[in-house]
């Protein structure tokens, strides 16, 4: 669209050229804009539209790109929250998970689950104080943050048995960030909910983690020259002393780094995207996209000489995850804000770049949730299968639309694909955020009737051992797996090895013991009477 043509029409047409200037922020075409409008303001000084739009655009554009940091806020909010990550990094705050008969164990600290909540509370008063707009929705998502690790904090006994709490534990360790994470993306984009300016908050959120990796390796570093130097003079730092330099420091950073690189006066689409950290991360995932491009195109060459990789081990497989995780990460970051950031034959480049990884790790994902459906078939539904199925899901679902509407898109207008691609894609993730918080204690709540006139060390290993639980007694060569109380014979080692057991994950008790379990249906169901160990 030629702006320089059309603009002219609405001179005295404000709301028509309102929806114009919609328009060019969905195409990501607002600097053509904002240069016919200048174009129009010089030829036409006396047009009040002209003049008003000029001036809107003016100061939108220095707000962006000449923002100074509030450090007056900045500094004691990412102070406070420093302090408040030292005291609740002491050994003495922990996470206990509950154990048999009442016992219970030191798990993870407090702060691994506080964390997010603590630095959304205070970025979002560090983005409430400069920008002075929002109060109320300010007000209610700290308050929905706190109540989800406080729901966290009091609804995980409820999966009763040690490894499942483990597991909700661990998940929540990541689910509880990114719910906090989307928190702050409703602030910023409350009122500027349109596809550019979410896809901007990503952009943005993607520098902001740079920056403060950045500023941990520092940390690091200094803080390992510090004690070294210390050392050497024989003076070893306390314990109080390490947890200020480390959880400290992240709870400096985690402000800080917000404050550097977001603008909050301005929506997520104005910012300043063509200098500094901005155009070095950009560049940085454009170089990577061909390298991925090259390993996923070697990675299924080999696949068929290791199909049964991930199908077997379970380590292999959250690499796979993770690997696809950083690749949905790897396309946003490669994807231009504005058109007019790439020449035409590099934007041509960078879509097919970004289509070719689409496609193969479309292929990966789907291998994937073929393995984690498989290993679930084999053995039973926990919070960690379900958790990686909605993601794999999700995941698969994204890639697909990215790859559907590049299809539809005309060779101009390729970018408005991926931004409603990752505007629905950022909403899913955050739905299943909201439920692995939410649903997971109930789905897999404690319901321990069906163990309770086993044997004590049985009920014990129940409590104690995740999934499968596998039985045997030292005098007999039969092995038997528990389920619902009831003990199934495995007729072969065969049988045991083909549904993916293996021999560690036996426990040993007495015959007896063994023996006063009730009989279920054996393995396979056409094995035959069971006999008894």
């Amino acid at each position: 669209m030629s702006y320089h043509d059309t603009i002219g029409d609405f001179a005295e047409k404000p709301e028509e050229l309102e929806q114009l200037y919609q328009n060019a922020v969905k195409t990501g075409e607002t600097d053509a804009f904002r240069q016919a409008i200048d174009a129009g303001h010089a030829t036409a000084p006396d047009n009040l539209l002209y003049a008003a739009w000029f001036y809107r655009l003016q100061v939108s554009a220095e707000r962006a790109k000449n923002f100074a940091v509030a450090w007056g806020w900045a500094v004691p909010l990412a102070l406070l929250n420093a302090l408040l990550f030292w005291w609740l990094s002491d050994e003495q705050y922990m996470v206990t998970v509950q154990r048999f008969q009442g016992r219970s164990s030191d798990y993870i600290p407090f702060i691994v689950l506080l964390a997010g909540p603590l630095c959304t509370v205070f970025i979002l008063t560090y983005l409430f104080a400069v920008s002075r707009k929002q109060l109320r929705l300010a007000v209610i998502l700290v308050i929905t943050v706190i109540a989800s690790v406080a729901y966290v904090l009091l609804i995980y006994p409820q999966l009763g048995i040690r490894p499942f709490q483990e597991q909700y534990l661990n998940l929540m360790a990541i689910h509880l960030p990114l719910l906090c994470w989307a928190a702050i993306g409703v602030y910023v984009i409350y009122k500027h909910r349109d596809p550019v300016n979410r896809f901007s908050f990503l952009i943005k959120s993607l520098e902001v983690l740079v920056t403060g990796g950045l500023f941990i390796i520092a940390g690091a570093l200094f803080t390992g020259i510090t004690v070294g130097l210390f050392a050497a003079l024989d003076i070893d730092f306390p314990v109080s002393m390490q947890r200020l330099f480390i959880g400290g420091g992240i709870g400096l950073i985690a402000v800080i780094a917000i404050a550097i690189i977001y603008n909050p006066r301005v929506p997520p689409a104005d910012q300043s995207f063509d200098e500094g950290l901005s155009k070095l991360v950009a560049l940085l995932m454009r170089i990577l996209l061909p390298l991925t491009l090259i390993v996923l195109l070697v990675y299924l060459i080999f696949i068929p000489f290791n199909f049964s990789a991930p199908f077997d081990n379970r380590d292999v497989l959250i690499i796979y995850n993770a690997m696809l995780f950083a690749i949905v990460v790897l396309l946003v970051g490669a994807t231009p804000v504005n058109k007019a950031d790439l020449s035409p034959a590099v934007a041509r480049w960078v879509r097919r770049g970004i289509i070719a990884v689409a496609a193969l790790a479309l292929l990966v994902s789907v291998y994937a949730l073929a393995a984690i459906i498989y290993r679930t078939a084999l053995d039973r539904m926990t919070p960690n299968r379900l958790t990686f199925i909605g993601w794999n899901v999700i995941n698969i679902g994204l890639l697909c639309l990215i790859l559907l509407l590049q299809l539809r898109a005309k060779e101009g207008n390729w970018l408005d694909g991926m931004y409603r691609a990752f505007s629905y894609g950022t909403v899913a993730y955050v739905v299943w955020t909201v439920i692995g918080i939410v649903a997971l204690p109930w789905l897999f709540g404690a319901n321990l009737e069906a163990v309770e006139n086993l044997p004590v060390s049985v009920q014990q290993i129940v409590y104690e051992q995740p999934g499968p639980i596998l039985l045997k007694c030292s005098s007999s060569p039969h092995i038997y797996l528990l389920d619902g109380g009831e003990k199934r014979w495995i007729n072969s080692i065969e049988t045991f090895n083909s549904r993916g057991y293996v021999w560690r994950d036996v426990e040993f008790i007495f015959c007896d013991e063994l023996r006063s379990i009730p009989d279920g249906i054996p393995i396979p169901a056409d094995a035959g009477p069971p006999p008894q160990p």
